[in-house]
């Protein structure tokens, strides 16, 4: 926001206002105190310096460089320090593309986790060490070979496009897969998960599933392979391009180099993912965790298969004792029901043949009795006390007729035959089932 600026004018002075006469002092100077100046700070250091050794300003610098130089290098010795390779130190500059550009800022053990502060710094260093006008000094002019090396690699390296191509192609900072011979001594897991750490520097997914150990679980394992099996990957290969188009080179001549170098990339591509993919291949195969989990898997699949057959076999047994059963129960009830009604029939014809025996018990007691008169019985007699009988049967159920044969049977007097009748008549009148003057025959 822009300031506003307010003038505000003092005001006049009062009329009659004297300096001499209104003037209010509102303090006083204090006495002077005498000092003594002495010359300090770093320029007149520098002057003393060069007065005491008789030099001149450019000699001077040049040896306070030297000094800084020497200084910066002992106090980078640790970090960034690694020896000098002589052959790398003679090194052509026009090859600056096939050089390691990590090792020749002696950046070796870091290579692509080098930060750019420690790029920086590493560069100062050799700078100080290789820097032409320190080599002319020594008598070796023309020796800039390897300052241009330096410069190439910095220059590289400081570039983000730049250095992800060179580490796409930095064989160095690659971590073959263990031979046989030594995973046959141990350490599978310790080896297999130092060559994906190397890969999974060109994940553009992050973070990256670690390969873990033998105790890691089936969905841990799972999900590394499949993720490692659907790698999604930066890596390209432009830094390998052999012919690469300048500015001098006609239209058709850079077009024919583009898709030499594109057919070139997509080789070494498809290349790197059959490495990779073999490199997987070669890994799941040994991995005793797959193994495991697959023998597990199959237990519990053949566990569910023989609980599954072992249910189905007791589900027919079940379902064969049961129909068994069934087939026992039907024709114990079906012999049951066979014997019932054959007890039942011959309960019916016991009945029925002591129903007959009860009624020629009746019939033979008015006999025995001579049909109640006196001498030989007239048909007409006979058939009226046969008739009665009837009469008293038919009024009668079968536990009446066998409760009156029990009152009959073995009775030979007349009286008493016909008292019993008699008491049956008057029973049956009683309980309405005969009418009055009905059995005449009887109870007369």
């Amino acid at each position: 926001m822009e300031a506003t600026v307010v003038p505000l004018p003092l005001p006049a002075l009062p009329e009659g206002w004297e300096s001499e006469n209104n003037f209010i002092p509102k303090g006083k100077i204090t006495s002077f105190t005498q000092r003594t100046l002495e010359p300090v700070g770093p320029y007149f250091l520098a002057h003393a310096r060069r007065a005491r050794h008789k030099r001149t300003f450019s000699e001077d610098d040049r040896i306070q460089a030297q000094e800084r130089a020497k200084k910066v290098e002992e106090n980078d010795d640790g970090e960034i320090s690694e020896p000098e390779d002589p052959m790398m130190l003679q090194r052509e500059a026009k090859d600056w593309k096939s050089q390691d550009h990590y090792k020749v800022l002696g950046l070796s053990k870091y290579r692509y986790k080098a930060t750019e502060e420690q790029i920086k710094r590493a560069h100062r260093k050799k700078v100080l060490r290789h820097h032409p006008d320190k080599k002319a000094a020594a008598g070796r002019a023309d020796d800039d070979n390897f300052f241009k090396c330096i410069q190439k690699a910095t220059e590289v390296l400081l570039d983000p496009i730049k250095r992800r191509q060179f580490d796409s192609v930095d064989e160095e900072a690659d971590v073959e897969p263990p031979t046989k011979k030594q995973l046959a001594k141990g350490n599978y897991y310790k080896l297999w998960s130092q060559v994906f750490k190397s890969e999974a520097r060109f994940s553009k997914v992050h973070p990256v599933p670690t390969f873990g150990d033998d105790k890691a679980t089936k969905e841990d394992v799972e999900n590394f392979y499949n993720f490692w099996y659907n790698f999604d990957s930066w890596r390209s290969f432009e830094y390998l391009d052999e012919d690469v188009p300048d500015d001098n080179e006609n239209r058709d001549q850079k077009r024919h180099m583009e898709r030499k170098n594109t057919n070139a990339r997509k080789k070494k591509k498809a290349e790197d993912n059959a490495r990779l993919r073999k490199m997987l291949d070669d890994c799941s195969a040994g991995d005793e965790r797959i193994k495991r989990f697959r023998q597990e898997a199959n237990a519990a699949k053949n566990k569910k298969r023989f609980e599954r057959e072992a249910a189905e076999k007791k589900a027919a047994e079940d379902a064969r004792l049961k129909k068994e059963a069934e087939e026992k129960a039907a024709k114990e009830a079906e012999e049951k029901a066979k014997m019932d009604r054959e007890a039942t029939k011959k309960a019916k014809e016991a009945a029925k043949n002591a129903v007959k025996k009860n009624k020629r018990v009746l019939r033979g007691s008015v006999k025995d009795a001579n049909y109640f008169v006196e001498g030989d019985a007239s048909p007409a007699t006979i058939d009226a006390v046969l008739g009665d009988v009837e009469l008293i049967q038919a009024k009668i159920d079968a536990d009446e007729i066998a409760a009156l044969a029990g009152k009959l049977n073995g009775l030979k007097v007349a009286d008493e035959i016909k008292g019993v009748w008699k008491a049956e008549v008057e029973r049956l009148v009683g309980a309405g089932k005969l009418q009055e003057g009905e059995a005449k025959a009887l109870s007369a």
